[in-house]
């Protein structure tokens, strides 16, 4: 055997998540460019597509999975950072982000958190009060 196939990882499974949710998302009307901004955009596909007949009806998991990967890629691309995951059971939910800055958040469970009070709890405010608590 030359070739030796490299095992995926759950970083690599973020990597793919994040790429493909943002393609969805930039295909249903939402802008998903990776900037601060977009987080609006994923705060407004929470408000507008959790109903019955909305994208949130089905696949819930992998989308709120992918939808936290690309959350977290946000964070990292605006504060420098890296992905920490572990082998435990609920890996995929418990994958945090550490930030250059010290701060570290579960991504996954914030996307929860939104789609389970949309109205309450928004993916922006979160990066305000990162953003505040980081000092800039």
């Amino acid at each position: 055997m030359f070739f030796k196939k490299k095992k995926r990882n759950l970083v690599d499974d973020l990597e793919l998540a994040s790429k493909w949710v943002a393609k969805a998302l930039n295909s249903s009307n939402y802008q998903a460019d990776y900037s601060v901004e977009s987080l609006k955009e994923i705060d407004r596909f929470f408000k507008e597509e959790n109903k019955p007949d909305g994208i949130l009806s089905k696949n819930v998991g992998q989308i709120l999975f992918s939808l936290g990967a690309y959350v977290g890629d946000v964070f990292i691309k605006e504060f420098g950072g890296k992905w920490v995951t572990d082998d435990g059971k609920d890996a995929e939910v418990n994958v945090q982000v550490v930030l250059d800055n010290g701060i570290s958040f579960l991504p996954v469970v914030s996307c929860m958190k939104v789609y389970q009070a949309s109205e309450e709890s928004n993916l922006y405010t979160l990066y305000l009060a990162i953003k505040q608590a980081a000092g800039e």
